[in-house]
């Protein structure tokens, strides 16, 4: 097991409380790729945060190979966090003034790993999402699909176990956006990466091995994809 979320509840101290998540349990096994999917403010991104350990649960626990990550204190949170797990946002958050091969390369800078094996990585990692040609453009020369790829090799450059996707093409056309959720799935096959993957768009969580339908803070279904 991955991934064990535990009766895990988000709440807000207002007049009335909020209550974002209501005791959700949730579990994913290694090489898994699962979507959490459910309409605006059901409370997914707010869950993927919490796994992400952008954020912490009034109550519950979540645990990662077996870690409970919010008992971790800051600098082994960030070291965890840095050599085990991937973000892909809805803005790529890339820095304007890198080349996409640099943006690629941070996470291993930050790690310490060896300069010259960060960059062979992050070259090789280009190459797979299709921008062998583009290593030497920075953002502002690339399209939002580009962009999104270079956020997708940045975010396995340190090969992590747990890959987080935050509706990775919602601000994607059609085209790119398929693009995207092809990369997902083959890089999920092939690097065998788990991936957990949030989106309010349904034919989006249809691409997944696993689709997972919160609603209300709550987990309403959960279906596995049919061998085809």
């Amino acid at each position: 097991m991955l991934l064990s979320v535990k009766n895990l509840v988000k709440r807000f101290d207002r007049r009335p409380p909020l209550v974002v998540l209501h005791g959700v349990n949730l579990e994913i096994d290694r090489k898994e790729f699962v979507a959490l999917v459910g309409p605006s403010g059901a409370g997914k991104t707010t869950l993927l945060n919490i796994v992400s350990t952008l954020d912490t649960p009034t109550e519950g626990t979540v645990l990662i190979s077996g870690i409970d990550v919010h008992q971790l204190g800051q600098r082994d949170l960030n070291r965890f966090r840095n050599r085990n797990l991937g973000f892909i946002f809805q803005d790529d958050l890339l820095l304007p003034h890198l080349t996409a091969v640099e943006n690629v390369m941070l996470p291993g800078r930050i790690a310490r790993h060896p300069e010259r094996l960060t960059r062979r990585r992050a070259e090789e990692l280009l190459d797979r999402v299709g921008l062998s040609d583009r290593i030497t453009h920075r953002p502002g020369e690339l399209s939002g699909g580009q962009r999104q790829r270079v956020n997708l090799a940045r975010a396995l450059v340190n090969a992590p176990a747990l890959l987080l996707a935050d509706e990775p093409t919602a601000r994607l056309d059609q085209a790119a956006g398929q693009g995207i959720v092809n990369l997902l799935m083959e890089l999920n096959e092939q690097f065998d990466v788990t991936i957990l993957m949030v989106t309010h768009e349904v034919e989006v969580a249809a691409r997944a091995r696993r689709s997972v339908r919160f609603v209300d803070g709550r987990i309403v279904s959960d279906r596995r994809a049919q061998p085809t």
